[in-house]
């Protein structure tokens, strides 16, 4: 059977070769609306494929972008992604979904792989330890946009939660409903991730401004796997906490797992807030108080700032984009007011 081309759709439709272009490139600026029928009629009754290897030769693109997370199973991974399809999506674009494990080598080698797929730009939830990575990404001006995390040493739009007003109104709505014996239930800390870090740091300066003090017996940082065996240890001593801050949805899986393995109550004996919105939040019981990121609104603008430089539209420096925390109450805190 002949193979149908881009001039038998022009001729079908009565328009020229480079209008069939135009029309395949979205660029519908000049293009009437009776025009673009006709186009997609044609292409439809010929079963036309446009030749995808040969148009991006041509236009130097592969309409393809390149998406590294750090961990496929964090709520907030999930739905920024969808979110970075759908913006994606709009544009003709393709997605190539890379999950890196939190390990440096294997997102190295993503990003090495990506790159030779010849992708139009990378969007990436960074393990903070590859400056050497994408410095030369930088200098070469290659779209480039960081999510949840940023690189020390390398600038690159970025989008990030307000992550200190995050844990500030986690201890203000605590400490307001008169629990004043607060923890904070996270990973372990290190320099390179910058959420946790900045979480632990508006943890301990809202404490202050309160007047709790922060030391070994309110700051729980231990791996999820571990934590239910720590949280039974740490409330095994008399002057245990009266509430648990988790910083993210894993540590919150382990604090529901200790919760499910002993007979303590929520919010009787125990409140629990955490951040991000898990989809159970309002079926669990109780139903759980937790302090939502903007997940799809972080999706979109990462993804807009890619297009931005795929565009050569950038005229400023990078930025930081910071998403303020929505606060979701239920009743996984016992509230003064009930």
């Amino acid at each position: 059977m002949k193979k149908v081309t881009m001039a038998d759709v022009a001729k079908l439709a009565n328009v020229s070769k480079s209008t069939v272009s135009q029309y395949l490139n979205k660029r519908y600026e000049y293009m009437s609306e009776e025009t673009r029928k006709r186009i997609a009629q044609a292409i439809e009754e010929l079963g036309y494929q446009p030749n995808v290897i040969a148009r991006s030769l041509k236009q130097k693109t592969t309409a393809t972008i390149g998406v590294i997370v750090f961990n496929m199973l964090h709520m907030l991974t999930t739905q920024v992604l969808h979110a970075i399809e759908e913006e994606c999506q709009k544009r003709g674009f393709h997605v190539i979904i890379c999950n890196s494990d939190d390990d440096p080598e294997k997102e190295k080698k993503y990003v090495n792989m990506l790159l030779a797929k010849q992708v139009d730009g990378l969007i990436v939830f960074p393990t903070g330890k590859n400056e050497e990575v994408y410095r030369p990404l930088v200098e070469e001006r290659f779209p480039l946009v960081f999510v949840d995390r940023m690189v020390p040493g390398v600038e690159v739009d970025s989008v990030l939660l307000d992550n200190f007003k995050a844990a500030e109104m986690a201890v203000d709505y605590l400490a307001s409903h008169g629990y004043d014996r607060i923890a904070i239930v996270i990973p372990p800390l290190v320099a390179y991730n910058v959420p946790r870090m900045e979480r632990f740091e508006g943890f301990r300066i809202a404490m202050e401004k309160r007047g709790f003090v922060v030391d070994e017996n309110n700051i729980i940082a231990v791996t999820p796997a571990l934590l239910p065996e720590e949280l039974k240890k740490r409330f095994a001593k008399p002057e245990r906490p009266n509430a648990l801050f988790a910083i993210n949805d894993l540590a919150l899986m382990g604090v529901l797992r200790f919760v499910k393995e002993t007979d303590i109550r929520v919010p009787e004996d125990l409140a629990i807030i955490n951040i991000d919105d898990v989809p159970f939040a309002d079926i669990y019981t109780p139903m759980l108080t937790t302090i939502a990121q903007p997940t799809f609104s972080m999706g979109k603008k990462a993804t807009e700032q890619l297009f931005v430089q795929i565009e050569q539209k950038r005229k400023e420096k990078p930025r930081v984009f910071r998403f303020s925390p929505i606060l979701k109450e239920r009743t996984s805190i016992r509230r003064k007011d009930k």
